[in-house]
């Protein structure tokens, strides 16, 4: 289990910046938003991200070669899924005292924003899964969520 002192630092820190400047650049810029995002930050995503990372890690410890590449970076791909965008704009949406627009449209903006995003994800989670070593795993995802933050946030303007 890995829920370290130095990953819920990274989480907080890193998840709110990635938002805030998506936040900033939609006028939408809140202090609640802020903290309740470096709440999930802490929380959530540096307890789930790495224990997904260490599953993936021994899942895929008997293959080899471009087997082993592509399923580490698929598997990492299927975390960040459209449920996994939809409950991050959820949160969006919470802390934002935007009550009024959670709803189901925020599974059909995840959904697009993730289909549309795959050839950028599969690239970052190639690097991040089979080149970045374990201990840096969750700081190279939690930096490239922090700018698909950016992306999500502004996926409800995009996509909806």
């Amino acid at each position: 289990m890995h829920y370290k002192k130095q990953n819920i630092i990274k989480g907080a820190l890193i998840y709110s910046a990635g938002d805030s400047i998506a936040a900033l650049l939609l006028g939408e810029f809140s202090i609640y938003r802020l903290v309740g995002m470096m709440f999930i930050g802490a929380t959530f995503y540096a307890f789930e991200i790495p224990n997904y990372f260490d599953w993936i890690v021994k899942k895929t410890a008997a293959l080899k070669g471009i087997k082993a590449t592509l399923s580490k970076t698929i598997l990492a791909i299927a975390y960040f899924n459209p449920l996994w965008i939809a409950r991050h704009l959820l949160f969006i949406q919470l802390f934002s005292g935007q009550f009024s627009d959670i709803n189901l449209s925020l599974l059909e903006i995840a959904f697009w924003s993730f289909l549309v995003n795959i050839p950028i994800s599969f690239v970052a989670n190639y690097i991040i899964q089979n080149r970045f070593k374990m201990k840096w795993r969750f700081l190279g995802s939690a930096v490239f969520s922090a700018l698909m933050a950016i992306y999500y946030a502004m996926s409800e303007t995009l996509f909806s």
